[in-house]
C-alpha cells in the first residue's frame, strides 16, 4: 500500500524558514515525478513545485527564489525548502506523486497524496 507522509510544518515568523520532507513507501518512486502542493483556506490547492525523475524543477512563480525542491530517491523523499517565508504562504502543503516522467499542474495530474502539513507564518 502507497503511503506518503509529510513532516516539517509549523508555525513560524515572516521571513523564518521551514524544510517539508515527505517519506513514500509502498512502491518505488525514482521514475516518477513529485510534488508539493499547498491549500490554503477558500482557495484551490495550487502546484508549489515539482520535480521529475530526471531532476527537472517546477516552481510557481511567488515561490521561485525562495523555495527549493529536491528528492532523495534512495530514501524515496522529496523534501522542500522554504525561505524567506511570506504569511501569503500559509496554507496546507500537501506531498503528491504522478505516475509519469512529466510535471502536471494540476492535482488532477497525481495519483497518490499525503495527508498534509500545516504551515502559519505569522506577519
Amino acid at each position: 500500500q502507497v503511503q506518503l507522509v509529510e513532516s516539517g510544518g509549523g508555525l513560524v515568523q515572516a521571513g523564518d524558514s521551514l524544510r517539508l520532507s515527505c517519506a513514500a513507501s509502498g512502491r518505488t518512486f525514482s521514475s516518477y515525478t513529485m510534488g508539493w502542493f499547498r491549500q490554503a483556506p477558500g482557495k484551490e490547492r495550487e502546484l508549489v513545485a515539482a520535480i521529475t525523475s530526471g531532476g527537472s524543477t517546477y516552481y510557481t512563480d511567488s515561490v521561485k527564489g525562495r523555495f527549493t525542491i529536491s528528492r532523495d530517491s534512495a530514501k524515496n523523499t522529496v523534501y522542500l525548502q522554504m525561505n524567506s517565508l511570506k504569511p501569503e504562504d500559509t496554507a496546507v502543503y500537501y506531498c503528491a506523486v504522478r505516475k509519469w516522467i512529466t510535471v502536471a499542474t494540476t492535482s488532477t495530474g497525481y495519483d497518490y497524496w499525503g495527508q498534509g502539513t500545516q504551515v502559519t507564518v505569522s506577519s
